[in-house]
């Protein structure tokens, strides 16, 4: 679980631009040339870029944008397999993906790549890199157009040419939003008065608050409410002052504060509140009515966004997992996978449950969702789980 200091505001909403291309077309050139500096080692030995390389910047008029380095395809070795895994991966949180290609008499590989590209509904730009290397620079154009279908913008990283052209058609292709326009404004509106319900347990240091309740916070500030924040022990002294209109509490406390709050005060989770805001809610409450179908031998993924050092009754791989064995059947075989690690096959998978996504993109949580579902798998997600397993999901504001 992302933790973040006191002091520490949530970043901003950052753009993502992956670029993709064989081995040496020159992506990592292109990129530095974008961001006017040294981001991507650039080598002419084929493979040098083995894993994605990022980096923030600030694009005008995009704004905050992080520009995503692939490793290239081509190389048909074990390790060359392995780093397109890698780079497919990369696919699945990238906004806008520039396909950078070269002067070539065979797309194979890059129809492959815009196909995978097309399954998950990125917006793509293609350039013709080295430009100033072609004798006849139109001819190589109109091919790749006629390979692909697509027209590429002829660029040159080494004389900087095409730059401009190549960020107007980023802009245009840019998603108008990169998230719901908000976490919390659904539910409140000014002075409503609202209480956080904040468990400062050892996965929360001390000093530090986890990303969810900062996002939460400050969504609500900027919505004007009256906020009282809490830990679960003094949540009946809260409730004895004034009626909150809504609260907001961590998930794993969903019961004691359901069993103690005023019937007139709406109740969620943090995690619940970014099962909308990053993922599918509408998958995640299907997902959730097929639990209770689980069965001797099934198993269950959890999937969770950060890699973290786990501690005691870490909810991912202690609590969640106790309550599968102990409300639905002792024999399910539960999975843990974190970070970048989500299998591309989930159907030997008889639920996913995933977590709020916090250190994830929308994209990247909606990649994963679109698996599950076109793969036939239920998927749901920590907070509607949690409620699910009270027996009050139907009884929260969603």
């Amino acid at each position: 679980m992302h933790t973040t200091s006191l002091s520490e505001t949530p970043s901003a909403l950052r753009l993502t631009i992956g670029f993709f291309g064989k081995t040496n077309s020159g992506k990592s050139s292109l990129i530095n040339a974008i961001a006017g500096q040294e981001v991507s080692l650039v080598s002419p030995v084929s493979g040098t870029t083995t894993d994605p390389v990022s980096k923030p910047i600030e694009i005008y008029p995009l704004g905050p944008c992080i520009l995503l380095d692939t490793a290239g395809f081509g190389d048909n070795t074990e390790l060359g397999r392995l780093r397109m895994s890698r780079t497919l991966a990369a696919m699945d949180k990238t906004d806008v993906a520039v396909l950078v290609l070269t002067d070539t008499a065979d797309y194979a590989e890059e129809k492959r790549l815009l196909k995978e590209l097309s399954k998950r509904k990125t917006p793509v730009v293609a350039v013709l890199n080295q430009i100033d290397l072609l004798d006849h620079p139109t001819e190589a154009i109109q091919a790749a157009e006629a390979a692909l279908g697509i027209l590429p913008i002829p660029v040159s990283a080494t004389e900087k040419t095409g730059l401009s052209t190549l960020r107007e058609h980023l802009v245009k292709a840019a998603p108008a939003t990169l998230e719901n326009e908000s976490l919390i404004g659904h539910l409140v509106k000014e002075n409503d008065r609202v209480l956080l319900v904040m468990p400062q347990d050892i996965q929360a240091p001390k000093g530090r608050l986890i990303l969810p309740q900062v996002q939460v916070l400050r969504d609500l500030l900027d919505h004007n409410a009256v906020v009282t924040c809490v830990t679960a022990d003094k949540l009946t002294e809260a409730l004895s002052d004034k009626t909150p209109d809504l609260i907001i509490t961590d998930s794993q406390v969903f019961s004691k504060v359901y069993a103690e709050k005023p019937a007139e005060s709406k109740l969620t989770s943090f995690s619940v509140l970014l099962a909308r805001y990053k993922g599918d809610i509408e998958a995640y409450l299907a997902g959730a009515k097929k639990i209770w179908n689980l069965k001797a031998g099934d198993r269950v993924l959890i999937a969770e966004a950060c890699s973290h050092n786990p501690q005691d009754g870490d909810i991912g791989r202690v609590k969640i997992p106790n309550l599968l064995h102990k409300k639905i059947h002792p024999e399910i075989q539960v999975e843990v996978v974190s970070g970048q690690d989500f299998p591309q096959d989930l159907t030997p998978y008889s639920l996913v449950i995933h977590c709020g996504g916090c250190m994830f993109n929308r994209r990247q949580v909606l990649s994963r969702v679109m698996r599950a579902v076109d793969q036939g798998v239920p998927i749901t997600n920590y907070g509607i789980f949690l409620a699910e397993m009270a027996d009050i999901l139907d009884k929260i504001t969603i």
